[in-house]
This record gives C-alpha cells, sequence and structure tokens, in this order.
C-alpha cells in the first residue's frame, strides 16, 4: 500500500494523483476513475479540516467481492460524537457543506467508517471500475479478509508479503517479514508467498517446512501460516519466528504459538497448534511492525466492521514507526 500523509491542503492533490494512478493501472475508464478521485479528494480533505496526524492508506483489492481501488483515511483527532450524524449530508462541524462522507459513500462499492469521542476516525471506502453501488436492499458482500501492508517510510517495497487461499469451505493465509527491511527483505518475503502458493492445499506445518527449505537463497524471514478448518471448527497454525497471530472469539483474544527462529536459515523445530474457531471468531496476523501489545477491547464495535478497517485501526494505533507493517484479518465473510 501506499501511504500518504496528510496534514495540509498542499498534501490532498498528491492524495488524489495516487489514487487515480491506481486506477489507471487497474484500467478504469474515466467515470470509474472519477469516483476514485472524489472519493480520495474528499477522504483527504476531512483529514486536513479535522484530524491529527492524518494519513491515507491507498491499495488494490481483489477478492470475492470484485477488484478495485481501497482508500483508507486515518487520523489520531477528537473523532466524533455521534457517527449517524457526522454521515447525514448537511452536518457539519467546520463550516463545508457537510457532503464529504455523505459522497464518499455514494461513490463506493464498499464503505465502513469507525470512530470513538477521543479516539480518531477511520473510514474505509472502495472503488471499483466496473460495478454500481449495490441498493439498499442488497447489501454489499462481506470479504473473508482485509488487510494493511505498508512499507517503512522512506522505503519504495514493502518487506513483508501475505497471501489468503480459499480451500474446502475454509481458507489458508500465510504472512511473511523479510529480515530487516528494503528489496532483499521483499525477496525473501515473496519467496515465501511463491512456496506457500505451490504447498497451499497443505497442512500449516508442512508449508512452513517447504518454506523454511525454500528460502535459503534469500536472508530469510519470520514467516507463519494460518488453516481454517470449518468440518473440525478449528484453525491450525504454524510459525517460525515474530509473525505472530491471534484468534478472537465474542472478544476473547488467544495469541498463538510461534517458536524461534528464521525461515531459511534456523529453525529447530517446526510445530502446529490448534484453537477453536466459530463463525464468530476472527484471526488476526501481525508482521514485526505491530507491537505485540495490541488489544481490541477498547475499540465498541470494531470487530463487527470491515475486516480491511480492522487491520487499518490496528495499524494506526499500534504500529511501531520503525519497521515494515502487515496486518491481515481474516473470518467468515457471513458470521
Amino acid at each position: 500500500m501506499i501511504s500518504v500523509p496528510v496534514t495540509e491542503a498542499s498534501q490532498v492533490a498528491d492524495a488524489r494523483r495516487r489514487a487515480t494512478g491506481l486506477a489507471q493501472t487497474l484500467g478504469f475508464d474515466e467515470t470509474a476513475a472519477g469516483r476514485v478521485a472524489i472519493v480520495a479528494t474528499e477522504l483527504a480533505t476531512n483529514l486536513v479540516k479535522y484530524g491529527t496526524n492524518g494519513e491515507v492508506l491507498l491499495g488494490t483489492f481483489e477478492d470475492e467481492t470484485g477488484t478495485g481501488v481501497e482508500i483508507i483515511a486515518l487520523d489520531r483527532g477528537p473523532g466524533v460524537a455521534n457517527l449517524a450524524d457526522a454521515l447525514r449530508d448537511g452536518h457539519s462541524t467546520g463550516g463545508s457543506p457537510g457532503t464529504g462522507l455523505g459522497a464518499v459513500r455514494r461513490q463506493s462499492q464498499a464503505f465502513d467508517v469507525a470512530a470513538w469521542p477521543g479516539r480518531g476516525l477511520a473510514v474505509l471506502a472502495r472503488v471499483s471500475g466496473t460495478t454500481s453501488k449495490a441498493s439498499a436492499s442488497e447489501p454489499p458482500p462481506i470479504p473473508r479478509f482485509g488487510t494493511v501492508a505498508v512499507p517503512l517510510r522512506g522505503e519504495v517495497v514493502n518487506g513483508d508479503a501475505y497471501c489468503v487461499r480459499p480451500h474446502d469451505g475454509g481458507w489458508t493465509a500465510v504472512v511473511a517479514d523479510g529480515l530487516g527491511h528494503g528489496p532483499q527483505a521483499a525477496q525473501a518475503s515473496e519467496a515465501a508467498v511463491r512456496v506457500f502458493r505451490k504447498h497451499e492445499r497443505e497442512g500449516p506445518g508442512s508449508i512452513l517446512a517447504a518454506v523454511h527449505a525454500g528460502l535459503g537463497h534469500t536472508r530469510g524471514g519470520a514467516v507463519s501460516v494460518a488453516r481454517y478448518e470449518p468440518s473440525r471448527g478449528m484453525l491450525v497454525f504454524a510459525g517460525i519466528g515474530n509473525v505472530a497471530g491471534a484468534v478472537i472469539t465474542d472478544g476473547v483474544i488467544k495469541r498463538l504459538v510461534s517458536l524461534p527462529g528464521t525461515a531459511g536459515v534456523v529453525a529447530r523445530r517446526i510445530q502446529e497448534f490448534e484453537q477453536p474457531f466459530t463463525p464468530r471468531s476472527l484471526l488476526v496476523m501481525c508482521s514485526d511492525g505491530i507491537g505485540t501489545t495490541w488489544a481490541l477491547d477498547s475499540y465498541p464495535g470494531l470487530l463487527a466492521a470491515h475486516p480491511s478497517l480492522i487491520a487499518a485501526v490496528i495499524y494506526r494505533d499500534f504500529a511501531r514507526g520503525r519497521d515494515d507493517a502487515t496486518v491481515v484479518v481474516v473470518r467468515e465473510p457471513n458470521p
């Protein structure tokens, strides 16, 4: 993803330019690219007017809901006391017409907001190049997973990589964190995902062993693999190094075990661990760029949000700021 700081009016144009650039790479026509431009402009403008330490994250998505541009606006400002009012056209606390978030929602195929008084605002918008916004009687489909993956500031590439693949009614996910950051870290993490794709139908332990064997030509990294088996109601997890995993069910967090080592360098033991996983459960996997003390119990309602928005709030409030940061959130699409 591209991270664009937005703390002053001059940065709004940069966010719009980068967002429309992504739309063009996806082959959006002029009308669809225009929707992207509106969304990016409105969200960035809101950050300037109301936010503190604003940031726009720009990326693309491709999942069972479609393909398009994903735009996430984050700030650490005062938040909003009444979210319904903030979404209503005509409501404004900054002297504007009050159509910002309303315009964003109308132009988006998927839209979600998370806000708490004194804890800032997080807004997600997804814009497709081919489909129109779902009608009120047909709510948009909910994706199985969402991610935020941001390189260390100053780096062009992200040293982390991830992949989520469906299987037999469930799914398997991998997050790889190449040692260090920059191009060589990216080489290691991308190699881990390539090996994962070749072995994705195997168990996490077998996948991880293949990844470890396949990264010998790289600097190595931390890698964790999770597999949801709905027939057993279990999540199977195996990890080498500090890619952390956790299962949240009904608000209770169970941290998953990743064993010491570096995939491709040294791994004294590879072991699978199991954790009950229900349609109400949520898997969160984080690279080392996210602090290990994150928790969501002080964010009422967030667990019901779009998975990309959950990932974005974790990134905003728990990123260390000294490494690439990746958060992957996976759940059943219709809990």
